[in-house]
């Protein structure tokens, strides 16, 4: 049975507050941490009464609203790190921010124009590496208090912006994993297929996942289906 929208917003407030292990492979480790960037993301949940998720009952019993969503961005192709990929928001972190939720907030606001007044910072989980860009990453879950419209503000860094029923990520015939090479050995790691096939891989999907397994959201799909991303 769904959820409650509340009910998810109080779930992601326990998660920050109780955190998670990430359980990423060994081989994701940074060399050196002292010298990787810090940085952070908004991972932005809302309620979009316009966009409910499509997939059904008889597919699969949703464990959350069919309303709730999550903010993405397709980064520009241009880009140095991640060409093309899909993300959340977010970036380095300033001299001046406050702390990971206010570098967050301040990305995203550059990023997609959103009204920061209608976001709640839940809180923050524990940081992740990102060795490809050498970043070591906060990820800062959020509620959509008051919805504004958002839009790719820079195409310089992305795209599109983009807002995804998380049912419909949790639907197992949306999952997958991916199988990518890295420092000599094959990696699985997790991955979403959007209903308009955009795949959804690497950092962002396994901040997803590991959420969606920590929150008791995720449903059982196959492990063995791959994907290329």
């Amino acid at each position: 049975m769904s959820q409650p929208n509340g009910d998810a917003r109080a779930e992601l407030r326990d998660l920050c507050a109780r955190g998670l292990d990430w359980s990423v492979d060994p081989s994701r480790m940074l060399l050196d941490y002292a010298r990787a960037r810090r940085a952070a993301v908004l991972v932005l949940f809302g309620v979009l009464d316009s966009l409910p998720a499509q997939a059904t009952a008889a597919t699969v019993a949703s464990p959350v609203a069919r309303d709730l969503d999550v903010l993405l961005q397709r980064r520009a192709a241009t880009m140095g790190h991640h060409p093309g990929q899909i993300s959340f928001p977010g970036g380095g972190v300033d001299a001046s921010d406050s702390d990971a939720g206010a570098t967050a907030l301040r990305e995203a606001v550059e990023e997609t124009g959103l009204d920061l007044h209608g976001v709640e910072i839940l809180g923050m989980l524990p940081e992740l590496p990102l060795p490809v860009s050498n970043n070591v990453v906060i990820p800062v879950p959020a509620w959509w208090t008051r919805t504004s419209q958002v839009v790719a503000v820079d195409h310089r860094e992305s795209v599109d912006v983009f807002r995804v029923p998380v049912a419909d990520l949790l639907d197992p015939a949306n999952r997958a994993s991916v199988a990518h090479e890295w420092r000599g050995r094959t990696l699985h790691t997790p991955a979403f297929i959007t209903l308009d096939g955009a795949l959804i891989w690497g950092f962002t999907a396994i901040v997803l996942s590991r959420m969606f397994d920590e929150l008791d959201w995720a449903v059982p799909w196959d492990l063995d289906r791959l994907v290329l991303p």
